[in-house]
């Protein structure tokens, strides 16, 4: 089975049919039943509010900067010009707004990105099988899907910040010269996820520090220029201005444009004073299950410690009818309509494994190179190094906050791990030794069977409180 995966996955044509199949079901997941819920869902009773008034032309003020409000508001704007949907609702500032057209961009958007993160893969090793791997894991994670379905905005930072790692790679591992217009494309989208959250940044902050980390390598192991090199070379070899142009100036202009329209609406502020502000409201923000009950803190996300409940309604029974949620038949028992925001348990474990197993092994190659320079090189020098230094930017800066923080916040950085367990399992597919050839194929079913069985609790469909509880594995996920 897993020669015949290794064979298939490789082959020209049956690849871009697998990651079309792979986006049909990320596409299909995410807008099926997308107005469940006749409400509005956590924060969706900001962010939805928030991209109205845009709409609305009504001042506001906002604890993070705007472009992930943009996106919902366009979503708003061109929703309403859709025939899906059920009834709308009317506290979004008076407006009769539905469901569907404030959810739809998210939707839309978190459809893409298991290709993207497939992309990233493969322009890290051009293997097939890898990219089909990372793209297949990314789309059977329930955090991202929980997140792709309502109108939130750390969706969008992903997004973007996954768009600037790709043409990023796209734009320097190329056989030829660097492209420096995929480059500008790529600060543009490091400035376009800042501009959702400033956590938008660690995309860019890894970056920068798997840039700096081939510049250190190549001074250390003075590695000689050749016209075909490893992509730590080819980091290496890229000009500091040019980089700096691209990487710092242009992400810094793309993220002053996108405040433009926000500021004109709301003109009491300036752009100096709106930072302020928004620095001041986070500084002020407390920390602990004083603030939130779903609080979590940084290093409890590597484990999945404390997952969000986003949604929690009982209905059915002698309950009586709620209009928030979808009809159920007459005379139905009693059941429960709860959405976790969470990821997939086997896949969150075993990437979080596999990351910190692939950073303790390059930072040991790194160490030994320290001491002794050498030309040799391994399959995981590269790898370990982009996915570690990546992961790594997106999770540490957390530990210096001190307000309260949920686990959604480790999104940027799990889209790594799900990568990096991704290439063990891709290694193991390729091994000759049956036994871990086996346990990849393990590694897969586990993933697989699990997404399945929590799929009730990403989607909100109506399940038993029996079955609910055989889903909560550990008292802190209630």
């Amino acid at each position: 089975m897993a020669k015949f995966f290794v064979k298939v996955s490789e082959h020209p044509a049956s690849f871009p049919l697998a990651m079309a199949a792979i986006f049909a079901v990320s596409f299909a997941l995410r807008f099926w039943g997308l107005s469940r819920f006749n409400t509005l869902v956590f924060d969706e009773i900001y962010f939805a509010k928030f991209g109205n008034h845009y709409l609305t032309q009504t001042p506001f003020f906002d604890a993070h900067p705007p472009l992930g409000k943009y996106m919902i508001a366009l979503g708003i704007w061109i929703g309403q010009f859709l025939p899906f949907d059920r009834d709308p609702i009317d506290d979004l500032t008076g407006s009769l707004l539905t469901p569907w057209a404030y959810r739809w961009s998210n939707a839309f958007a978190g459809s893409f990105l298991p290709i993207i993160v497939g992309a990233i893969a493969y322009q890290l090793n051009r293997r097939r099988s890898f990219a089909l791997l990372a793209a297949s894991f990314t789309a059977a994670d329930g955090f991202l899907l929980v997140e792709s379905r309502y109108a939130l905005i750390d969706l969008f930072l992903v997004f973007f910040g996954l768009l600037g790692q790709w043409t990023f790679l796209r734009a320097v591992l190329k056989p030829e010269e660097p492209d420096w217009r995929w480059l500008t494309l790529a600060g543009v989208f490091f400035g376009a996820a800042a501009s959702v959250k400033w956590n938008g940044l660690g995309f860019w902050l890894g970056t920068i520090a798997v840039w700096i980390a081939a510049k250190i390598w190549q001074w250390r192991r003075s590695l000689p220029s050749m016209l075909t090199v490893p992509p730590l070379q080819k980091l290496a070899n890229l000009k500091v201005f040019p980089v700096l142009f691209t990487l710092i100036v242009i992400p810094a202009i793309a993220y002053s444009l996108f405040w433009i329209p926000h500021i004109q609406l709301n003109p009491k502020y300036d752009f100096i004073e709106v930072h302020d502000q928004i620095f001041g409201y986070h500084r002020r923000l407390g920390n602990g299950s004083d603030i939130h009950p779903y609080c979590s803190n940084w290093l409890s996300w590597v484990v999945m410690w404390r997952p969000v409940l986003y949604y929690y309604e009982k209905a059915g029974g002698d309950l009586p009818v709620n209009p928030e949620l979808p009809p159920l038949p007459e005379n139905s028992p009693p059941v429960i309509f709860a959405v976790h925001a969470m990821g997939n348990p086997m896949l969150s474990w075993l990437s979080t494994l596999a990351i910190f197993i692939l950073i303790f092994a390059i930072a040991y190659r790194c160490w030994q190179h320290w001491r002794s320079p050498q030309d040799s090189a391994i399959a995981y020098d590269w790898i370990g190094i982009y996915l570690g230094g990546n992961y790594l930017a997106n999770w540490l800066p957390w530990a210096i906050v001190t307000r309260c923080t949920f686990l959604y916040h480790y999104m940027s950085a799990s889209v790594f791990s799900f990568m990096a367990i991704a290439w063990f399992v891709d290694l193991w597919l390729h091994s000759d030794r049956p036994y871990l050839r086996v346990l990849a194929i393990v590694a897969i079913g586990a993933i697989a069977i699990a997404f399945c069985f929590w799929l009730p609790v990403y989607l909100g469909l109506p399940i038993s409180l029996k079955q609910w509880q055989m889903r909560m594995w550990l008292p802190s996920w209630i």
